[in-house]
């Protein structure tokens, strides 16, 4: 199966709420295109809503790295580190997604 056929797969499962089949895929189109920051963001959202947390949040500075303007990837971010207990980083990246959005900390 291709790239794009998995990508297709893990946004069925995404789509219909099962996270965990949906991060398989995705994590395989990630494996074969690593640059496809799409995919890994929906990784790492499939991650999050899995409660996967520890792996969300290492999707979430992939992408972060890669492209640090990314407002979303911010915001997720933010809201792991929350789910986490890690207010002090949660907040700091809540507020670099709001500022980049005209968003609210709310």
């Amino acid at each position: 199966m291709d790239t794009a056929m998995r990508y297709a797969r893990g946004k069925e499962f995404f789509e219909a709420r099962d996270f965990i089949t949906a991060a398989r895929w995705f994590a395989e189109v990630v494996e074969d295109a690593p640059e496809n920051l799409g995919a890994r963001m929906l990784l790492a959202r499939s991650y999050y809503h899995s409660a996967a947390l520890g792996k969300a949040e290492e999707q979430l500075r992939i992408i972060l790295e890669q492209n640090p303007a990314e407002a979303y990837a911010h915001l997720m971010l933010g809201r792991t580190l929350q789910r986490l207990s890690r207010e002090d980083e949660a907040t700091k990246h809540m507020r670099l997604s709001a500022a980049m959005t005209g968003g609210s900390l709310d």
